[in-house]
């Protein structure tokens, strides 16, 4: 499975619908075998639904997200994961051994800042 995290300095981006970097995690058996930087090559918000799933993710960490997204990636089978701060690396750690900290509250009804 391939797990995507919006990715920003080592850090996790807290404005899904923005993220210009994600940080891909290739894991199997619960360890992570690979990892890659990738950008959006500018794609925003829905066009981030279509562009995960072309790169086979299977689930993506983020922090704050839309509900309208959220179903947008369950639509392609993808997991999402709102509401995580803090250093990417430690947080895919913690999806894998089942301890990840999710804050429902980070889903909101929809992007406010348009």
């Amino acid at each position: 499975m391939i797990i995507a995290v919006a990715y920003n300095n080592g850090q996790i981006w807290q404005h899904f619908g923005r993220t210009e970097i994600f940080k891909l995690y290739d894991v199997a058996e619960g360890k992570i075998r690979d990892t890659r930087i990738v950008s959006t090559e500018g794609a925003s918000h829905h066009a981030l639904a279509d562009f995960l799933a072309a790169n086979n993710v299977g689930a993506v960490i983020c922090g704050g997200v839309g509900a309208p997204m959220v179903e947008r990636l369950r639509g392609f089978g993808i997991r999402t994961y709102p509401g995580i701060e803090g250093k990417a690396d430690q947080a895919v750690s913690d999806l894998l051994a089942g301890t990840l900290d999710v804050n429902a509250e980070a889903v909101h009804s929809g992007c406010h800042h348009h």
